[in-house]
């Protein structure tokens, strides 16, 4: 019998090795959620929340890429309940996004589901949440996502990473909250705190003893892995007398950016290097709200953590000057200084090509009150409903079915793919003056979607409105990334401003905070089929209206298709 010749049989142990190493450098990390009613205090009260595992946040999830994510999530709470991946690409499994009546119908009271995906060519930090009614305010929590065994990130390894969520805090049901303002028409009450990882901080009563402390070492980096959970409010973020690192954003790594404040909108990511580089003494973490419209009330406070250096003498903590609360210059320039790191492992350039052109107007609106009977008017302005809209149609999610179960099963009925590619009118967008048009600023409710063709490449004009109110709007894209081609203040001008694209580093998101009477570019490829929301991130909006979805068809192979729902998929 002839042997093999020794060079074949290194090359198939070497391919054999090769298959073994990959095979066990991907695990399935597996989780349970029990989500339920938890009693905990604030602000000198004891109040009922909701709460993953009894805890706020709830469990931090590690994983690395290619990892495969198990979780089993048990509704003990009196409310229906879905949780968003935020962030995940969700590659041909766009049955666990999340969304109730995107994706899925809600988990009911006493009922359980099981999401599974895999986590496939991203790293760093993204996060889970509720994706039904206002719970996501106490259920959610960080996802982090480190390289493959083997891999490095492309910075110098950190001493230690550390999540930094920062969150708003109600006395009283959020669920409540939020029903109160739905059925007036009217805003629903502001926040009473902000919190970083789930307390307030020394500012606020009743709450220095359990202030957020990070303990660091003189010389030492950390990885400080920032994540606006806060419902409502884009938040500022500093460190008293230290400099921070910018890394990444939304899981996406970025050219290193040196700043002394950081800018995150909610459902944003930041991932900064802290060196501790000053006096072994105490120094006060702080967020405190970015509000871009004006004449309206909000929760004015500041919400801090402590950081310590190890072996320092007790102290009063050093404070950072705070950014005035309507900073928008100071956010502008953090938001495009950010740049793509495009030697980064999983850098893709921005598409050159465009199929789909989409010019996309976001702003508030009135819809009509709806009530009958003498003196019936609702809490809005001029007696009318607080709506929102996109190109004019208010959006609206189906009630009896799943979006992504009707594409499946070429449902009729449960959404129209008629949401146009330009808004029904052209007129001055950020001219304040329109802010009560009454000829313009009428909306009416709809479930119109996008629909795109596999691998389809899209660019979108998202156009801010002065109708309300001037605003900064976060809007997040589900299950993709999309490149800030370019940001601006005024109205889009296409002449000039395509001069200001950036087709070489731009920076990649999931959510995006298009400026304040401004306009914000992006481009993505739609290579991914299912239904994908496109919404608001102040949750005070997304149920006014403010959203879209882009339902994107199946490629031509069994790749590229959408496969069957899971058999436990929760039922309508």
């Amino acid at each position: 019998m002839a042997m093999a010749h020794p060079q074949v049989f290194l090359f198939a142990c070497a391919i054999a090795l090769l298959a073994s190493s990959s095979m066990f450098s991907a695990e399935v990390i597996e989780h349970s959620f029990h989500v339920q009613n938890h009693t905990i205090s604030r602000l000198c009260g004891r109040q009922v929340i909701s709460a993953v595992n009894g805890s706020l946040p709830g469990p931090t999830l590690h994983v690395r890429e290619g990892d495969t994510l198990v979780v089993h999530v048990f509704n003990k709470l009196p409310y229906d309940l879905s949780i968003h991946w935020h962030g995940v690409f969700q590659l041909l499994s766009g049955w666990a996004d999340g969304p109730e009546f995107a994706t899925q119908c809600a988990i009911r009271p006493g009922n359980s589901y099981t999401y599974r995906f895999n986590l496939t060519r991203q790293e760093g930090t993204l996060w889970w949440h509720a994706h039904v009614s206002w719970l996501r305010a106490t259920v959610h929590s960080a996802l982090i996502i480190r390289p493959k065994r083997g891999r490095s990130y492309p910075f110098p390894k950190p001493y230690r990473e550390v999540p930094i969520l920062l969150g708003e805090w109600w006395n009283a049901n959020v669920v409540d909250v939020e029903n109160e303002g739905l059925t007036s028409g009217a805003a629903p009450n502001n926040s009473n705190a902000y919190t970083i990882n789930g307390q307030p901080g020394d500012l606020y009563p009743c709450s220095s003893n359990k202030t957020y402390k990070l303990i660091v070492k003189q010389g030492k980096t950390y990885l400080l892995r920032i994540i606006n959970a806060a419902l409502n409010n884009q938040l500022f973020f500093k460190i008293a007398n230290h400099n921070m690192k910018v890394v990444a954003v939304d899981a996406a790594y970025t050219n290193p950016y040196i700043t002394d404040v950081v800018v995150v909108a909610p459902g944003q990511t930041t991932d900064v290097l802290l060196t501790a580089n000053q006096a072994p003494t105490s120094y006060y973490m702080a967020a405190n709200p970015y509000v871009s419209v004006a004449g309206v009330p909000f929760d004015n406070t500041t919400t801090t953590g402590i950081i310590v250096y190890e072996g320092a003498k007790p102290s009063t903590p050093k404070m950072p000057i705070l950014q005035a609360f309507n900073d928008t210059p100071t956010a502008h320039k953090f938001f495009t200084n950010l740049t793509g790191l495009v030697t980064g492992p999983f850098w893709v350039p921005p598409p050159r090509q465009v199929d789909e052109h989409m010019f996309i107007t976001i702003g508030l609106g009135l819809i009509a009150c709806g009530k009958t009977g003498n003196n019936a008017t609702c809490g809005g302005p001029n007696g009318q409903r607080f709506g929102a809209s996109m190109n004019n149609a208010s959006f609206q999610l189906p009630t009896k079915m799943s979006m992504l179960e009707a594409f499946f099963n070429n449902v009729k009925g449960i959404y129209t793919t008629d949401f146009p590619n330009q808004p029904p009118l052209i007129f001055d967008y950020t001219n304040p003056n329109n802010s009560f048009n009454p000829s313009i600023i009428m909306t009416t409710k709809s479930t119109k979607v996008k629909k795109l063709k596999y691998n389809a490449t899209v660019e979108i004009v998202m156009q801010n409105t002065a109708l309300i109110g001037v605003e900064n709007h976060p809007i997040h894209l589900h299950g993709f990334n999309f490149h800030v081609l370019a940001q601006g203040f005024g109205n889009y001008n296409p002449t000039i401003d395509k001069n200001k694209f950036n087709l070489f580093n731009p920076q990649e998101r999931n959510t995006i905070a298009v400026p304040v009477g401004g306009w914000a570019v992006v481009r993505f490829r739609a290579n991914n089929p299912g239904v994908w929301l496109m919404h608001c991130h102040l949750d005070v909006h997304l149920p006014w209206g403010l959203a879209t979805a882009f339902v994107v068809e199946n490629g031509r192979t069994p790749s590229t298709k959408l496969p069957p729902p899971p058999q436990d998929l929760p039922k309508c």
